[in-house]
């Protein structure tokens, strides 16, 4: 623990007196797969970074985070790494992007009905994004202070508490939201079948491009049905911003949440605590389909 509070008050401290700017070093929504293996702020080809135990856990950290299921194995038993949803090592607009981030924590989750640290949702990706459920990481696992100790890093320059502008955008509009019961996911296959089988696969389980793989959208590879993508509003927002990346954005509100309802229409691995998520009485949202199969 006291290795981990050493990590991230340096960086932390390091944040505060760096002075990033206004303008967010992110690659564009608008971008395409041109830019998929573009990284603006690497550590690893980082010189000023120095070789401090520190920095080793930062570049460590990172390149956890772009191929988790190499380097974390144990964590990461399926094929999806952090990177597949938080794309260009987090740093892309509208896909999840985790510059500036870590200063916002800790954070109030109504999943949990309760405040949580960075570490603690970290945790909560590898065991269900990752599906590292057999695991079971804690704040102090070593792969856990790695990837803390990039995203604070990724901070440096950023206000506390202040959420960077950029964070949040991946949602849609709630007066364009479709009511779950009327998503039709036979339609979400057929738009699947033209917009998403080029990288994904017809069996959705991610096709090689170059020496990356496309994540495996279903299926024992992908994440389980505790993963906030296994949402269905919450999958249809980032596929609505996110996606197709050979043309992202170009897709409709309605066309996002007939995609992701198919997707959340299909197995998946179990998260085996579901039921200690959202405890307070009715706040279960209402795309939560697979707890309530």
């Amino acid at each position: 623990m006291l290795r981990r509070l050493v990590f991230a008050s340096v960086a932390l401290a390091f944040a505060a007196c760096s002075g990033a700017g206004d303008k967010p070093p992110l690659i564009p929504a608008t971008a395409t797969m041109v830019a998929a293996w573009e990284v603006p702020l690497d550590p690893t080809a980082d010189a000023t970074l120095g070789d401090s135990p520190l920095a080793k856990e930062i570049r460590r950290g990172y390149r956890i985070f772009v191929n988790t299921p190499a380097e974390a194995p144990a964590l990461a038993p399926g094929r999806v790494s952090c990177t597949n949803c938080h794309l260009n090592a987090g740093q892309r607009e509208r896909a999840l992007p985790l510059v500036g981030v870590a200063g916002m924590f800790p954070e109030y989750r109504g999943r949990a009905a309760r405040v949580i640290t960075l570490s603690e949702r970290i945790v909560g990706c590898f065991m269900r994004s990752e599906n590292g459920v057999a695991a079971r990481p804690t704040a102090t696992t070593p792969e856990v202070v790695a990837v803390e100790a990039y995203l604070t890093w990724l901070a440096r320059g950023y206000a506390v508490g202040q959420n960077p502008s950029w964070r949040n955008r991946n949602e849609i509009a709630k007066e364009h939201l479709i009511p779950v019961a009327k998503l039709d996911p036979a339609k979400g296959e057929r738009l699947y079948a033209e917009q998403c089988v080029s990288c994904h696969g017809a069996d959705g389980q991610g096709v090689v491009i170059g020496d990356k793989q496309a994540a495996p959208l279903w299926g024992e590879n992908s994440w389980n049905d505790g993963a906030g993508v296994a949402r269905t509003y919450t999958l249809a927002g980032y596929i609505r911003y996110a996606m197709p990346y050979l043309d992202p954005g170009s897709l409709t509100d309605e066309e996002a949440q007939q995609i992701a309802a198919f997707i959340t229409s299909k197995p998946r691995p179990v998260f085996p605590d579901k039921d200690k998520d959202y405890p307070v009485p009715g706040s279960l949202p209402p795309d939560a389909v697979y707890y309530r199969k």
